[in-house]
C-alpha cells in the first residue's frame, strides 16, 4: 500500500460523507403525509481497513445507514398532504449539523489533496537531484 492508495481511500470516504450530508440538506424541510414516509437522514459507516503486509491502516466505507430519528409532526390542515387530523410530517434534518459535517468532510478531503501534492513534489525533487 502506498501513500497514493491511502489518500485515494480517504478521499473516497470523505466524498461519501459529503454526499450523505448533501442528500440530507437537500431533503431538509421536505413534507410527507405520514411519519413512515418522511425522509430520514443518512449516515455513512466507516471502518478501519488494516493492510497486514505493510502495517498501514486506511478507511473503508461499510455502508450508508438511515438514522432512526423521528419525523417532526406539524399541524397544517391546508396542506395537500395533511392527514385527517390536519397533520403533516417533516424530515428531521438539522441543517446546521449537516453544514458542519460537510465542512469537516471538505476540510479532510483538502488535507488529503495537500498530502498528495506534497508527496508528488518531493518525488519530483528527488528525481531532479544530481
Amino acid at each position: 500500500m502506498t501513500l497514493f492508495t491511502l489518500a485515494q481511500r480517504g478521499m473516497s470516504a470523505q466524498l461519501v460523507r459529503m454526499n450523505a450530508a448533501a442528500s440530507n440538506l437537500a431533503n431538509a424541510g421536505t413534507v410527507s403525509a405520514s411519519e413512515d414516509l418522511a425522509y430520514k437522514p443518512i449516515r455513512p459507516v466507516f471502518a478501519e481497513d488494516m493492510d497486514r503486509a505493510s502495517g498501514l491502516a486506511s478507511v473503508s466505507v461499510q455502508g450508508v445507514l438511515r438514522e432512526g430519528a423521528a419525523a417532526v409532526r406539524q399541524h397544517s390542515p391546508d396542506h395537500p398532504l395533511a392527514n385527517a387530523d390536519g397533520d403533516v410530517w417533516t424530515a428531521p434534518v438539522d441543517e446546521n449539523a449537516e453544514m458542519v459535517e460537510m465542512l469537516e468532510a471538505s476540510r479532510q478531503y483538502q488535507n488529503l489533496v495537500e498530502a498528495l501534492a506534497t508527496a508528488k513534489q518531493l518525488m519530483l525533487d528527488t528525481m531532479r537531484m544530481k
